[in-house]
């Protein structure tokens, strides 16, 4: 059994997280970390998840239980998330990353760290968004630059980073299909008097409401017709299995930088 470290046990995604490693059949859940101030710290992380009592105590230090798994599972903030690699690289801990709002330096740190330990690192650990990106790569080459395009993401009240990440990357596979640099042609929202949309720009809509968990379109239009490729997740387990699931694949695994299109074989 490959045994597994949850950082962030307490929150909503921690604890679906530990659900999902406890389904999984080559995990075990060895370690859950939560902040110092938190009133859960010594809870039993399986009563926490409300999958029963599993003997593993809610800790707030990686340090104290680094003999008690083999990889970490983050999905916190991207400060957090960069201490936490740098633990993993010192200690030889293999690393699976679900954090989104990464900027070009921290993703820079990220790529380094994976000279040294495995890594998966993706914006979305979802199994059908990651078949959403090979499609619309097909889709975007097919349709070209004669089509407008533009990506609508929902997410729920609490997400901290706009556009989600997701939206990124969404952005980032239709750029490289169409020769585009997503940098110069991304368009966040718009406001005022902004003339006619250029041709080759790709627009941005974001939307905070509720308990969303993550809604993402792509609408490709043009005088005549309308193509939209639409992901809908209704629940964090989605994204959990997919975190389980590249966790087992991880193991074993020479040092490198991975994502999810290597852990399904879409590559």
């Amino acid at each position: 059994m490959i045994k597994i470290a949850v950082i962030g046990a307490a929150g909503r995604m921690g604890k679906v997280l530990i659900e999902a490693v406890q389904l999984h059949p080559e995990l075990a859940l060895g370690a859950a970390i939560v902040s110092e101030s938190s009133s859960l710290l010594n809870a039993d992380a399986g009563e926490l998840a409300g999958v029963g009592k599993l003997g593993v105590f809610c800790t707030a230090s990686l340090e104290t239980v680094k003999d008690d798994f083999d990889l970490l599972i983050d999905f916190t903030t991207p400060a957090l998330t960069l201490q936490n690699l740098d633990f993993c690289v010192a200690n030889a801990k293999a690393i699976v990353i679900g954090t989104t709002g990464l900027d070009d330096a921290q993703k820079a740190h990220l790529e380094d760290a994976a000279k040294h330990i495995p890594v998966v690192f993706a914006s979305n650990m979802s199994v059908g968004m990651n078949l959403c990106f090979k499609v619309l790569d097909t889709i975007a080459r097919t349709l070209g630059d004669d089509y407008d395009v533009e990506i609508i993401e929902t997410h729920h009240r609490h997400k901290v980073d706009a556009p989600s990440g997701t939206a990124v990357s969404l952005g980032e596979v239709v750029a490289n299909a169409l020769d585009r640099n997503l940098k110069e042609h991304a368009v966040y929202g718009r406001e005022g008097i902004i003339g006619a949309r250029t041709q080759k720009e790709i627009g941005f809509e974001t939307i905070r409401a509720g308990d969303v968990v993550g809604d993402h379109t792509v609408l490709f239009a043009n005088e005549g017709e309308r193509v939209e490729l639409t992901h809908k997740a209704s629940s964090r387990m989605t994204f959990a299995k997919g975190a389980a699931r590249a966790s087992a694949w991880l193991d074993g695994r020479s040092t490198g930088l991975y994502d999810m299109q290597d852990v399904l074989g879409l590559k």
